[in-house]
């Protein structure tokens, strides 16, 4: 394989003060053959100076370049890279002409066939310096132009792109023109589409899926609908800046990498988000986020793009924070903090506890390479929840006003951190400039501890701070009810800074049950409760009345066993008395999760794990048994699946694939088919004919996955052996593609089997390194993130990977990720002896 070099920050700023790049004419013709695709590019640009550079293109075979109609030597390419010596003051014209592979990763032009029917779709994933793999590109956000985009497709096909297209005869397409935008913005997709269209303020939408999922996107398009128009109306009561692109499309496309991409005019979604089977409506409502938060990347992040990549941030968090703000002020939605403090916020907190973790604006990032590892927990959730903080703190007022400016300022261009600040600054007397500092340039996550001092007739709260940031905090304070000693009453609630400039003054009354810091979750920060507080929420947290604060203190449980404070079967112990009378879904979800993956799975050693999986397997019984009236489907749902995930003995979820229905309901969709038939697997309960008999049942994608998953679940030799050389094996022509690889490593590793897997264990992180290598960042992190032996938590494990990392040389995706892996692994062990 070539060399594929990576852009540096010092290369990208010397090529944008030389070049301005005024359009590009793109034609693809996607009729060619299902292994390549024909790619032709004018870029028009001018030099300021007399100087050399380089045009990006990745190409199966590089037909001809021509310089303002002077032929450049093809051969020349070195890697991804086209020298262009000599270029001479003044405007120029580069034509290039290219056969570019497809891709099976979710990178570039990814190609799709549906196994339900055989149709064909292909769609663009240009971020973040894919751009090369479908054309040629100064491929850095930074130097933005005009593209227009040309498609040759089969006939019956329809194109979409990120302005309108228009079909010309004989299967060619064109697409509107564009405004400037970055090049890893450029989007098409291709393929005979079911479309839902309409108008909205005197602009086209579209959604679109695949033939095979249009009766599901079908029932859910007036929702889907509804929430677009929504979302689009209240972002143009908080911008002055109107949405400044010709449509807006969103496209639910196969196999895709991220939950979506944020393309001018044409949003990418992954098409699970097109529901089979029955979700729960706090699924509905991730998907509504979703929607919420590509939408506002349609002024944050395409109409003012960064310049450079260390300020990621200012795509993500300001995406993430509008996208669960504007839900919520906009839909049926209105609690989505919720969902976002315990399910978005433990990623932050977790990324940012690990060696890995960085600012959420860091300063040193070098290269292309080093700024796709920041696309994580903290860019995303540790940043919104940031901006969440400086709200709270600013005043809404203030920071959309502040927002608004920046918008004004940098429209259809580029901008840094310095920038957005003092575009707030100018809306505020506060010093953002400070906070900025404090909150942005730093790492690492602040504690806020509790003391409560109680005389007669008053009491006194102190907050002790571990950590530099300054906090703005809302404190609920809390009594036992009278007439029902289950629950909680709120006396009050009143906000305070830390740290304090001077002594906490003491507050009249009785010596409250709780007192909960960051009551409405509106800080960054880990919580540790007084005594007192934290025997209350043991005893009573069902009873605390709001969920969000019921989240602060669900996060607390969790830091504190994660940190060895608490034991891992005292927070089983606190779930099972607790879950049953929980009514959020989002919360219900997010407590087994943890329980299950993190608790039973890693904290508790292999002899504990039995007893841990029936307490969780008796705690779904309850759930389950409180939902027999059919009024909590979705609470009902949950409890199911994580049944199925907990059973040690496989009668009972057998009995329901067999009947096809869990007493009382629900049906069996596909999901719950594939669920169940992976359990039995794990559990020896099953055989290839079962899992090839539900593949013919369901043809689909996903039953294609459901069945990779099953097959390497099965615990058995041969079958363990055939999982592995799928993942792992170096034929390029049997390669999975980026979803059956997931499917399969989900599938591989169990706790169950783990003298089974034992020898596979060391052979990981050599294989890993090497399909990482041939494959590149996508593979290495599926390989990184599913492909780990995450149930080996011993001291051998990790002193393989130590070893790995010190001498294989992993490619920067996949060494992220095993640096992260390594530590949650010695995390793991310390609460195991704790």
């Amino acid at each position: 394989m070539a060399r594929m070099s990576v852009l540096t920050r010092d290369e990208a700023q010397n090529r944008a003060q030389l070049l301005d790049v005024h359009r590009y004419t793109v034609e693809l013709d996607l009729t060619t053959g299902d292994e390549t695709f024909d790619s032709r590019t004018l870029i028009r640009f001018s030099a300021r100076t007399d100087a050399d550079t380089f045009v990006e293109i990745k190409p199966a075979e590089l037909r001809s370049v021509t310089l303002d109609g002077q032929p450049l030597d093809a051969a020349t390419l070195d890697g991804n890279r086209l020298p262009l010596k000599n270029l001479a003051a003044g405007e120029h014209e580069l034509r290039v002409d290219a056969s570019m592979r497809y891709s099976r990763t979710g990178e570039g032009m990814h190609r799709f066939t549906d196994p339900t029917d055989g149709e064909t779709y292909v769609y663009t994933q240009l971020f973040l310096d894919d751009v090369q793999r479908v054309f040629a590109a100064f491929d850095q956000p930074d130097l933005k132009a005009v593209f227009e985009l040309g498609v040759t497709a089969p006939q019956h096909w329809s194109v979409l792109a990120n302005g309108v297209t228009e079909h010309t005869g004989e299967g060619v397409w064109r697409a509107a023109p564009t405004p400037l935008i970055s090049t890893y913005l450029v989007a098409v997709a291709a393929g005979p589409w079911h479309s839902v269209r309409t108008e909205h303020r005197g602009l086209p939408f579209g959604i679109h899926c695949r033939r095979s999922l249009a009766p599901y996107l079908d029932a859910d398009a007036d929702e889907l609908l509804d929430i677009t128009r929504a979302c689009f109306d209240r972002y143009h009561e908080k911008f002055e800046e109107p949405y400044p692109f010709d449509s807006y499309d969103q496209a639910f496309v196969p196999e895709f990498n991220a939950g979506a991409m944020e393309n001018p005019g044409l949003v990418t979604f992954r098409d699970e988000f097109v529901y089979r089977s029955a979700v729960t409506d706090t699924e509905r409502q991730t998907r509504a986020m979703v929607v919420a938060h590509e939408m506002a990347h349609m002024w944050f992040g395409d109409l003012v793009t960064l310049t450079w990549w260390d300020d990621i941030w200012l795509n993500e968090s300001f995406a993430e924070y509008m996208g669960y703000q504007t839900l919520t002020e906009a839909t049926r939605f209105t609690d989505t903090w919720t969902d976002f403090g315990v399910t978005r916020k433990p990623w932050g907190y977790d990324a940012d506890q690990r060696p890995s973790t960085h600012p959420v604006a860091p300063e040193n990032v070098q290269d292309t390479a080093s700024a796709l590892l920041n696309f994580d927990g903290i860019s995303y959730a540790k940043g919104a929840s940031a901006l969440r903080q400086l709200v709270a703190w600013l005043g809404e007022k203030d920071f959309l006003a502040g927002i608004n400016t920046h918008f004004r300022r940098h429209r259809f261009g580029n901008a840094r951190l310095a920038d957005f600040i003092d575009s707030l600054a100018s809306a505020t007397e506060r010093d953002v400039h400070a906070w900025a500092d404090a909150w942005l340039r730093t790492t690492g996550v602040d504690t806020l501890t509790a003391s409560v001092d109680s005389r007669p007739g008053q009491w006194t709260l102190a907050l002790d701070r571990t950590g530099e940031r300054p906090h703005r905090v809302t404190v609920g304070v809390y009594d036992r009810d009278l007439h029902d000693g289950r629950s909680l009453l709120l006396r009050e609630r009143y906000e305070t800074d830390v740290p304090q400039d001077t002594a906490p003054e003491p507050h009249t009354g009785t010596r409250p049950a709780l007192v909960v810091p960051n009551d409405l979750d509106l800080t960054y920060a880990k919580i540790r409760l007084d005594d007192t507080s934290l025997e209350t929420v043991l005893r009573g947290l069902s009873g605390i009345p709001d969920t969000l604060t019921r989240a602060v203190v669900w996060n607390t449980l969790r830091d504190m066993v994660r940190d060895g404070e608490l034991a891992p079967a005292d927070h089983l112990a606190t779930a099972a008395a607790h879950l049953p009378e929980e009514t959020d879904l989002a919360l219900v979800q997010g407590v087994l999760a943890f329980a299950s993956v993190h608790i039973a799975d890693r904290y508790l050693t292999p002899d504990q794990r039995p007893a841990a999986l029936a307490t969780l397997t008796e705690l779904c019984r309850d759930l389950i048994r409180r939902t027999e009236d059919g009024d909590h489907p979705g609470l009902r749902l949950i409890a199911v699946r994580h049944r199925i995930d907990t059973a040690a003995h496989p009668d009972a979820i057998a009995a329901w694939l067999a009947e096809g229905i869990v007493p009382g309901g629900p049906e069996l969709d596909p999901e719950l088919r594939w669920r169940v038939l992976a359990r039995l697997a794990v559990l020896g309960a099953t055989d290839e004919a079962a899992i090839a008999a539900e593949l013919e049942r369901d043809p689909s994608a996903t039953g294609r996955e459901g069945a990779a998953r099953c097959r390497a679940a099965l615990p058995d030799e041969d079958a363990k052996a055939r999982a592995w050389d799928a993942m792992f094996g170096s034929d390029d022509r049997a390669d999975l593609s980026n979803y059956l690889f997931t499917a399969t490593a989900q599938g591989f590793w169990q706790p169950e089997q783990a003298d089974l897997v034992r020898p596979y264990v060391a052979r990981y992180f050599k294989d890993a390194v090497a399909v990482a290598a041939r494959r590149g960042p996508a593979i290495a992190e599926a390989a990184g993130r599913w492909a780990f032996p995450v149930h080996a938590v011993d001291a051998e494990t990790l002193k393989l990977g130590e070893k790995c990392l010190r001498k294989a040389d992993p490619i920067p995706a996949l060494r992220r990720k095993l640096v992260d892996q390594l530590d949650d692994l010695g995390r793991a062990l310390r609460v195991q002896q704790a």
